[in-house]
């Protein structure tokens, strides 16, 4: 078994460091393969040093690819045609891994009924959560990327985060690349590409492990703690949400694009927050309201894109190759 991890990374060259730091302590066995494939999309700091700099301590085991379409699916799926590993791991370029953490996430992997794997994200606070921020509720704190499931080993029945998950790669080859109308782009802040890819191969049957000492951690910045940032973040979940599954199937009746059933439901949420007064949960109704927004946004978006735009999974044309052209279009080129 070999063991590509995959970093995808733009213009943090300082937070990039700490997470390479982090991920050289790493213990694996020595039998064990593995190398980090770090792919800049074209960055203009000095991120391309401190790849270099790795690379020259650390032989072989550090190398750098340069990917110069803007977009994190389009940096995803070039590390992805480049790895040499048979399993390929994801980190982010601003987390610290414990010393364990590719080791335990890539376990599994030595079954092979395990297609994916996804371990926990946790907090590094730098400041104190702000009161209106529910701490509770699985989803409450998703716009900080943390993901944890408890502690209890298992099956995996839902998609791991992006910043500490694997899969096999002939995942890839199979089921078709990580999507580039969703992820972070210079044009939007759409992500959820790392979820679709996990949903897509959960829906045809594969199996994930979920491994709860596989560790993450993710700072928690304060510029992120912030109102905006959330609201924001549902807003582009909301959109996400539809390009990903579309409106509800069988829906009948629209209004520039828009199912009704989604005015009902907005009508319903805008009530909720109007009569909610508790400051935690009166936000977390303001994030319902902000997440239909977005969907219904995104559902008269596609009416004025046309019946090309049909947010289509991003299936491989050939094994290893790109996803079809409808689903490489970024939005400012649609």
């Amino acid at each position: 078994m070999k063991i590509t991890v995959i970093l995808c990374t733009y213009n943090r060259c300082r937070s990039l460091a700490t997470a390479l730091d982090s991920v050289a302590a790493s213990s694996l066995p020595a039998a064990v393969d593995w190398e980090v494939l770090v792919v800049d999309n074209n960055s203009s700091d000095a991120t391309a040093g401190v790849v270099k700099d790795f690379s020259s301590r650390f032989p072989g085991r550090f190398l750098y690819l340069r990917e110069p379409q803007p977009g994190k699916s389009y940096a995803l799926n070039s590390g992805i045609r480049e790895a040499s590993g048979d399993i390929l791991a994801f980190m982010d370029d601003d987390v610290v891994v414990e010393p364990t953490w590719l080791e335990r996430l890539t376990n599994a992997f030595r079954e092979g009924e395990w297609k994916g794997a996804g371990g926990r994200i946790l907090p590094q606070w730098s400041c104190t959560p702000p009161h209106w921020l529910s701490l509770e509720g699985r989803y409450s704190l998703a716009p900080l990327a943390l993901f944890d499931l408890g502690s209890t080993a298992g099956e995996l029945h839902e998609a791991p985060f992006g910043t500490n998950m694997a899969f096999r790669k002939e995942m890839f080859s199979k089921y078709g690349f990580f999507r580039t109308d969703l992820g972070p782009h210079p044009d939007s802040q759409i992500r959820s590409e790392d979820t679709e890819f996990g949903h897509r191969l959960l829906e045809a049957g594969e199996r994930f492990w979920y491994e709860p000492s596989a560790v993450v951690y993710h700072p928690v910045v304060a510029d992120r703690l912030q109102k905006a940032y959330f609201l924001a973040w549902w807003f582009d979940k909301g959109r996400a949400e539809i390009r990903e599954h579309g409106p509800n199937p069988g829906t009948r009746y629209f209004v520039w694009g828009i199912p009704l059933y989604m005015f009902r439901n907005l009508a319903r949420r805008l009530l909720l927050w109007t009569v909610t007064f508790e400051s935690r949960a009166r936000f977390l109704c303001k994030v319902d309201v902000w997440q239909k927004v977005g969907q219904m946004a995104e559902c008269s978006r596609r009416v004025r894109a046309g019946p090309a735009d049909s947010g289509a999974p991003g299936r491989a044309s050939v094994p290893g190759g790109p996803p079809p052209a409808s689903t490489l279009t970024p939005d400012n080129q649609r």
